[in-house]
């Protein structure tokens, strides 16, 4: 299968070169360059930037695809009609487009688990969700109006080899293995869907390679753990008892306090029974997963990570010195 994926570079988008790598495809990745990454030997690099339609267009006009995986289309493609354009240079000339989505195009409810035809957010274009859930709109549209073989899945709280973003997994280890403080909102309750990495990647591979998807949104990640459940399954995992410490409601919600995932806004666990109605491979268990993260956690730089960690494209960081003075303040 000839595949373009749109990022490449980090995390879910590199796992998806490794897997089609791994399973002998014709991959190329496009991205803007900016960012220093090695690809597997045979993996194509085209340049292109999402905000800028001519850019595209350059990098583009006149392929053609077995499959393009867009992992890249978050806000920074926003406005000006860019994303509309991209689909109109691909229709056509791809044999199936898989958008990467998120949870956060759903309008929170507390009716769980989420399904396929709840309503979109009413977010602004201008934030993740909000863009997120334009794009989708977006690939629908032309789907009825064209055929364009587009397919959305969504998924949720992703983790594994190579999370980028600092404030899940990784700084949750690092509490627990140094024996810091950790900060729970909401008495624990805040319950999300979590993911590994892989299953993500495979799901799409499917769905790229199942016409049935085609104008389907699609749920990926359907496990869901409270905030107290979560950290009480990482605890384990490590060995070790955590030091909870209660957050009472309203008491702040100043970052980076506690992770971004223990806030209200991430409280939604999402239906798979589509996919599996559609006969995707089903997602590991959730202990298994973390475990077999924990065990590429070990081997790597972020097991000595800093006790301050910012991250300027996620904006998702800790600190725990503030974490540790707000903990000791809360028992005073």
């Amino acid at each position: 299968m000839k595949t373009l994926i749109l990022g490449g570079s980090t995390f879910v988008g590199r796992r998806m070169v490794d897997l089609l790598v791994g399973e002998g495809h014709d991959v190329a990745v496009l991205n803007r360059g900016r960012t220093a990454s090695s690809l597997p030997e045979g993996v194509s690099r085209i340049v292109g930037d999402r905000t800028s339609t001519e850019s595209m267009r350059a990098a583009l006009g006149g392929t053609e695809w077995d499959a393009v995986i867009d992992v890249s289309g978050f806000v920074m493609a926003a406005g000006g009609g860019e994303f509309e354009d991209l689909l109109g240079l691909l229709d056509g000339s791809v044999g199936a487009y898989v958008f990467v989505s998120s949870i956060m195009a759903y309008e929170p409810s507390g009716v769980m688990p989420w399904t396929e035809d709840a309503p979109w957010t009413s977010d602004p274009v201008t934030t993740y969700g909000g863009f997120k859930a334009h794009a989708e709109r977006a690939i629908l549209e032309r789907h009825r109006a064209t055929g364009f073989p587009g397919s959305i899945a969504r998924p949720a709280a992703i983790y594994g080899p190579d999370n980028n973003i600092h404030d899940m997994e990784t700084a949750m280890f690092l509490r627990l293995r140094r024996g810091l403080p950790i900060l729970l909102p909401h008495e624990g309750l805040v319950t999300t869907s979590y993911g590994h990495v892989d299953d993500l990647c495979l799901n799409l591979r499917e769905m790229a390679q199942l016409p049935a998807a085609a104008g389907e949104i699609v749920n990926i990640t359907g496990q869901g753990a409270s905030s107290r459940a979560w950290t009480r399954l990482l605890a384990d995992i490590v060995d070790v008892e955590p030091d909870l410490v209660e957050v009472p409601t309203g008491f702040t919600e100043a970052k980076p306090l506690y992770g971004h995932l223990f806030g209200i806004k991430h409280h939604g666990v999402l239906s798979v029974a589509k996919a599996a109605a559609l006969g995707l491979t089903v997602e590991r268990g959730i202990r298994r997963g973390y475990e077999q993260t924990y065990e590429w956690f070990l081997a790597s730089p972020l097991v000595d990570a800093p006790d301050q960690l910012s991250d300027p494209v996620w904006g998702a960081g800790y600190d725990f010195a503030l974490e540790a003075e707000v903990a000791a303040a809360l028992r005073a």
